[in-house]
């Protein structure tokens, strides 16, 4: 059976005890947004990775292939990195850090002294990154007979815009960024996290949002979420608090 599992945001330890509930032949598939935010993001990867789940890129692998690719030129090439960008000030940070490529001294990100030798694997996670589709097409259809896609964001409403040369960027952007719920008349049923749902996961007849904010400890949030797509059944698991 299928699980779909929600933005994990770096948060391994809850991972790992979510797939603990899960059955062992359990097919799993990420929504994307693996990395960021959460202390552990390096190890979320490795266990998609190693493993061989299914994965969608998300919005914060799109900034990481960006901005890290950037940040490893640095520093090949010996050159001070940037102490600001957009993908450090949404969790960037905290990713480098989980591949031992930077320290903090009061409060700001220092390059850590063997962070060359650490490179290889977070440049070969990027390429990994850049591998990945923007959704993934199930070989079942749901309950209600629509075919069933797994993505980022929302994209049932711009599902005729993948196969249009004139409207792909469009399609591609929406699979990232957008936050507009699906309409009922949607021809698919959509699976996707990005935006943050309280208690528990929104499921509807043509769409589930997945993400109950893995990272978060706001009263409502710090859940990680996988729904079943055979049984419709949703198994979550508390937000481990961290630790090493």
């Amino acid at each position: 059976m299928y699980y779909i599992i929600g933005d994990v945001h770096g948060e391994y330890n809850t991972l790992m005890r979510l797939v603990e509930k899960l059955p062992s032949d359990a097919k799993l598939i990420f929504v994307g947004d693996l990395i960021d935010r959460g202390s552990r993001s390096a190890e979320v990867v490795k266990f998609v990775r190693e493993g061989g789940h299914g994965c969608v890129m998300g919005n914060h692998e799109e900034m990481m292939t960006g901005y890290g690719s950037s940040f490893a030129l640095f520093i090949e090439q010996n050159e001070p990195i940037k102490t600001y960008n957009s993908w450090y000030s949404n969790g960037g940070i905290a990713t480098l850090k989980s591949y031992g490529l930077i320290t903090l001294q009061e409060g700001k990100p220092v390059v850590a002294l063997d962070a060359k030798e650490r490179l290889e694997i977070f440049k070969e996670d990027i390429c990994w990154m850049r591998s990945l589709p923007l959704y993934i097409q199930l070989d079942i259809d749901h309950s209600s007979g629509k075919p069933v896609v797994v993505s980022h964001a929302p994209i049932a409403t711009v599902w005729g815009m993948r196969y249009s040369d004139a409207m792909y960027k469009t399609f591609a952007e929406m699979a990232l960024w957008n936050r507009r719920e699906p309409d009922e008349n949607a021809p698919i049923f959509n699976i996707f996290g990005h935006t943050v749902t309280p208690y528990g996961a929104d499921v509807q007849p043509h769409y589930v949002n997945i993400d109950t904010g893995c990272y978060m400890s706001e009263h409502g949030y710090g859940m990680l979420s996988a729904y079943c797509v055979e049984t419709g059944e949703v198994v979550s698991e508390k937000r481990v608090e961290k630790r090493r």
